[in-house]
């Protein structure tokens, strides 16, 4: 049997099933269950050579938390969006999710490491290590003086998005709504603008999924770096408001950034659901149209593993190799392919990154 294809990801929730399980840690990322999409044991089988691990904090309900999957469950549906969270609420469960990034490197150091350059991803790739990055999806540990942002980028922070789907003091995310536009409000804050200013200046790569239309804009007038959206799909082929309409890809194009594949169904099906019962056809398809829309050195994977409904082709990690004797099937080229797995991304990292 051949060598899996080496990937890079753009976006997991690992970190968040650790900090849901505290008790079963080990078992999770070191053990055999087979539950949820990752663990080190799958990743290595799969060819998982590096990814983008988010820290991402859950919302605070006076009620039962919300069942995403059952809400999204069939169109058309909108998902109130959660109230602005307080970085004195969201940095302790933030801190608690870095440090499990680098727990998962104590309790594996021969197998992961947390990089903070793209010169360490290719050493760790090359070494045989699974790269982890450290992504913040959505800013609020961060708080408005920015002050904080300097101890996650010691930490290993290099990819941040300033919001999730609900607003911060930096900006305003879109709704999980189907069918719906990105133009759902204003754009960055005062505090927002500060907060891309310092990223470029310190060299973090900006995240602009789950961000509105108005906001994608301001980014795109005030940042020197790359346009990049880790983990989000064509707007034009599944009607949410989480994609990237044509507009927003060629503005992405034109700063030769980066489009990670969302293998999540609810952005990949033209009729919006949460089902597991879809063929890759779908992915192929949206990987076929942003690759007419940025060119094939703009594309990659961006997963969203342990924080999505994926579809039975891939079921967990281990699916992956699927898709890439699928977009062989479908006329890729070896070549090509290697691209979409990892190249593009270091690439987009190099950009996007200070050494």
């Amino acid at each position: 049997m051949s060598d899996p294809i080496p990937f890079f990801d753009g976006h997991n929730d690992f970190l968040l099933r650790l900090r849901n399980a505290p008790h079963q840690r080990e078992e999770l990322w070191l053990g055999s269950s087979g539950t949820g999409h990752l663990d080190l044991r799958r990743m290595k089988q799969a060819g998982f050579a590096g990814g983008l691990f988010a820290i991402y904090v859950p919302s605070v309900s006076s009620g039962p938390p919300l069942d995403f999957t059952s809400l999204m469950a069939k169109a058309p549906f909108e998902v109130p969006l959660p109230d602005l969270m307080t970085h004195e609420t969201a940095q302790p469960v933030a801190l608690t999710m870095a440090g499990l990034l680098h727990w998962m490197e104590r309790a594996a150091p021969n197998d992961f490491t947390v990089c903070r350059s793209v010169s360490a991803v290719r050493a760790a790739v090359k070494n045989g290590q699974i790269a982890g990055v450290m992504h913040l999806e959505g800013a609020e540990a961060i708080g408005p003086d920015l002050d904080a942002l300097y101890l996650f980028y010691d930490m290993g922070l290099r990819s941040l998005g300033p919001v999730w789907s609900r607003p911060t003091v930096f900006g305003y995310g879109v709704p999980f709504k189907f069918p719906g536009d990105p133009d759902t409000g204003p754009g960055l804050t005062e505090a927002g603008e500060a907060l891309v200013r310092l990223c470029n200046e310190l060299g973090i790569m900006i995240d602009l999924s789950h961000m509105n239309r108005a906001g994608f804009d301001d980014v795109a007038r005030l940042s020197t770096a790359p346009l990049v959206a880790t983990h989000s799909n064509v707007h034009a082929l599944c009607a949410s408001p989480r994609n990237l309409t044509d507009r927003q890809l060629d503005q992405i194009r034109d700063s030769s950034g980066m489009v990670g594949l969302n293998f999540a169904t609810f952005f990949l099906r033209d009729d919006g659901m949460a089902s597991p019962d879809t063929g890759l056809d779908a992915m192929l398809h949206h990987i076929d149209h942003l690759i007419e829309k940025l060119g094939e050195d703009h594309v990659g994977l961006g997963s969203d593993f342990d924080g999505c409904t994926v579809p039975n082709p891939i079921k967990d990690v281990t699916g992956v190799p699927n898709l890439f004797r699928a977009l062989a099937d479908h006329g890729y080229d070896a070549a090509l392919i290697a691209k979409l797995a990892h190249g593009n991304w270091l690439s987009c990292l190099d950009r996007s990154l200070k050494q």
